[in-house]
């Protein structure tokens, strides 16, 4: 009778029921992760292509507004028109704005603090703009195998996730870069180190329904995260390329060069 006592099936029903807990709680930290590195990525992708826009369009528009206001000006001077010289005042203030706090940092800052240059600057660590929006093959499964390894939601002590949240910082920007050699030192680093993967305890029920309510609202934050990138500029051009966003800038490039081309004839036809 001892043996069949309704205590020790309850209690047997209570540990089962705690284990399947618990491997929700794993399956939903694993699924946690995966979206968290395919939102990262993309970020990532979304950054360096608003940074090699900038880089590689921006003297292209530039121009255009220089040849757009030196146009504007010619017809002026050529018809003394009140409104052609208002014209080519407005297009020659689009040239020179007003200088903002990021132009007076040359840079520096973005909307969102101080742009990667501007931090490597202050930190004394090289500049390395991205060489390309989409890191290679090798760079990009190196860094899903390490983010999945070291990724701070495997682990609920604060210290833990605070070192793990600085080594991933490392990992990230050197994804950016498209640095395969660096993501392999890394991992190397991460190996030495002698740290698990990632600590899977059994706690007891009350303490693994509170993690399956951070998870849920932790995916749903990254939800928001990933709607605002996709709705983006950047987001929208992204989508315009998915499969091939570098080629999509050279293509915009080479457009912009023939519009400069039509300008420069028209300029030269004005003045000459």
């Amino acid at each position: 009778m001892s043996n069949g006592g309704p205590g020790n099936g309850a209690g047997a029903d209570g540990a089962a029921g705690t284990e399947r807990l618990a491997q929700a709680v794993r399956a939903a930290e694993d699924a946690l992760i995966e979206f968290e590195i395919a939102v990262e990525t993309y970020r990532i992708e979304v950054e360096n292509f608003s940074r090699l826009h900038e880089q590689r369009l921006g003297p292209l528009y530039a121009r255009i507004e220089e040849l757009d206001a030196r146009i504007a000006e010619a017809i002026a001077a050529r018809t003394q028109d009140p409104e052609d010289q208002r014209r080519a005042r407005e297009a020659r203030e689009a040239v020179t704005p007003i200088p903002r706090v990021a132009e007076l940092f040359s840079g520096w800052l973005d909307g969102e603090g101080f742009t990667p240059e501007g931090y490597a600057m202050m930190t004394d660590q090289s500049v390395q703009p991205p060489p390309r929006v989409r890191p290679g093959e090798e760079a990009r499964k190196l860094y899903r195998e390490l983010a999945r390894r070291c990724h701070p939601d495997l682990v609920t002590d604060p210290t833990e996730r605070e070192r793990r949240d600085a080594f991933l910082s490392r990992v990230n920007q050197a994804y950016a870069r498209g640095d395969a050699e660096e993501l392999r030192t890394l991992t190397e680093e991460w190996e030495a180190g002698g740290t698990s993967d990632g600590e899977r305890p059994l706690p007891d029920a009350d303490r693994l329904y509170a993690r399956l309510e951070w998870l849920a609202a932790r995916k749903e934050l990254l939800a928001d995260a990933a709607a605002a990138l996709e709705d983006s500029a950047v987001g929208s051009m992204l989508r315009m390329a998915e499969d091939d966003p570098d080629a999509l800038l050279d293509e915009v490039a080479e457009g912009l060069r023939r519009q400069i081309a039509t300008k420069e004839a028209e300029l030269a036809r004005l003045t000459g």
